[in-house]
């Protein structure tokens, strides 16, 4: 089957899976240069934006990513051409990057705004979230649930292409809406233009809820899923959807 997938996923695997055993050996190393930072943090830099694309947590996180990139990527790379496909990939990544980075903010501003009000000093601030300790007395102004999910957000790490993924997904919902693909459990086919729809849905419950099973980006899934829409629907309105870029 892999001899019908096109070249561009083949090396797009390839890179994954070296970044993925090249961070094992490397350690956090690889996880300070390479994973995404909250971009207010010391250990960001911009070309972080690109690199934690091909970075991933663990097997099962990179098998199911590279699964979905080999499954429905490879339809897509056939029809558009390999600069088609990259340039979607990549910009549904930063798309997702860029959605999460904004809850990160306005998570981190609505705590601070709070402290600053209290007469909590910038200093004392920046001080909590880089240490992630603090007075008791500053529960008094917010509660502890609070400063612990800025803290978390302040010190983020993204890896993963799960955001680009997204974005490949509601790309091949445009193009084949009534495909049916079968759910794992139960195992029923359900067409495209349902189920995908459905997990972006699930990913705003559990966005929006403390209901998340795990460390999981659910905004960036959402922000990937958005610009890939955006992107399709300028396509398709354009008819720009019908041209090959090799």
């Amino acid at each position: 089957m892999m001899g019908n997938t096109p070249r561009v996923i083949i090396h797009l695997l390839i890179i994954n899976v070296i970044f993925f055993f090249g961070s094992k050996v490397s350690g956090a190393i690889s996880n300070d240069f390479l994973a995404l930072h909250y971009f207010e943090n010391d250990k960001f830099i911009i070309s972080q934006l690109f690199t934690h694309l091909f970075m991933h947590g663990n097997e099962a996180h990179l098998f199911f990513n590279m699964f979905g990139l080999w499954m429905f990527g490879s339809t897509l790379a056939n029809i558009w051409g390999t600069n088609k496909f990259l340039f979607f990939y990549i910009s549904s990544g930063l798309g997702a990057a860029i959605v999460q980075m904004i809850m990160y903010y306005l998570n981190i501003d609505s705590v601070t705004s709070t402290l600053l009000e209290y007469g909590v000093s910038n200093e004392i601030i920046l001080n909590i979230l880089k240490t992630g300790s603090a007075n008791p007395m500053i529960f008094e102004y917010v509660p502890q649930s609070k400063l612990a999910s800025m803290v978390g957000d302040y010190n983020a790490v993204m890896v993963g292409a799960s955001g680009a993924i997204y974005g490949v997904l509601v790309a091949f919902t445009f193009m084949f809406p009534n495909s049916k693909l079968m759910l794992l459990f139960p195992p029923i086919p359900v067409k495209a233009k349902y189920l995908i729809p459905l997990i972006i849905l699930g990913d705003f419950f559990f966005g929006f809820t403390s209901a998340s099973i795990g460390p999981i980006a659910h905004f960036a899934h959402i922000g990937g899923a958005f610009t890939g829409f955006v992107m399709m629907w300028y396509w398709k309105n354009n008819q720009f959807n019908k041209n090959r870029w090799n």
